[in-house]
C-alpha cells in the first residue's frame, strides 16, 4: 500500500528526468553511430542506445498524453532504460562492447541518474 505522506511524482518532473536520460542516450548513439567522435563506431551499441532512448521518450509522451499514468511511465521507461544500460555494462565486462574509460565512465553515470529517477518514481505516489 501507497504511504499518502509519500511526495507526489508531478508528471512534468518524470518527463523532464526521462527526456534528460533520452538525450544522453541518443548522444551516445551519435557517438557509436560515428557522427560525433570519430573512431568510437560500434553498430550494436548505436542500436540499443537509440531504442533505449526511444523507449523513454515515448514514456515521457505517455506522462504527457495521461500526467494520471506519470509514475508508471516513468517506473516502466526508466526500469527498461537501467535494465538496458545494465546490459551494456555487462558487454563492456565481458569483452564485446567498447571497452574505453569513455563507455566504462558514461555507463557509470547513466545507471546513477536511471536509479535515481527509478528510486524517485518509485518512492512517490501517483497524482
Amino acid at each position: 500500500m501507497m504511504n499518502s505522506t509519500a511526495p507526489v511524482l508531478r508528471p512534468q518532473v518524470a518527463r523532464a528526468w526521462m527526456l534528460a536520460e533520452a538525450l544522453m542516450l541518443g548522444v551516445a548513439s551519435m557517438v557509436h553511430a560515428g557522427l560525433l567522435v570519430p573512431g568510437h563506431a560500434h553498430p550494436q551499441a548505436r542500436t540499443a542506445e537509440a531504442v533505449i532512448a526511444t523507449v523513454l521518450l515515448l514514456a515521457a509522451v505517455e506522462t504527457w498524453l495521461r500526467p494520471a499514468g506519470a509514475r508508471r511511465a516513468a517506473i516502466f521507461g526508466q526500469g527498461f532504460a537501467l535494465l538496458g544500460t545494465l546490459v551494456g555494462l555487462l558487454t563492456i565486462v565481458i569483452g564485446i562492447g567498447p571497452q574505453t574509460v569513455p563507455d566504462v565512465v558514461y555507463h557509470s553515470l547513466l545507471l546513477a541518474l536511471l536509479a535515481a529517477g527509478l528510486t524517485m518514481a518509485v518512492r512517490c505516489r501517483p497524482v
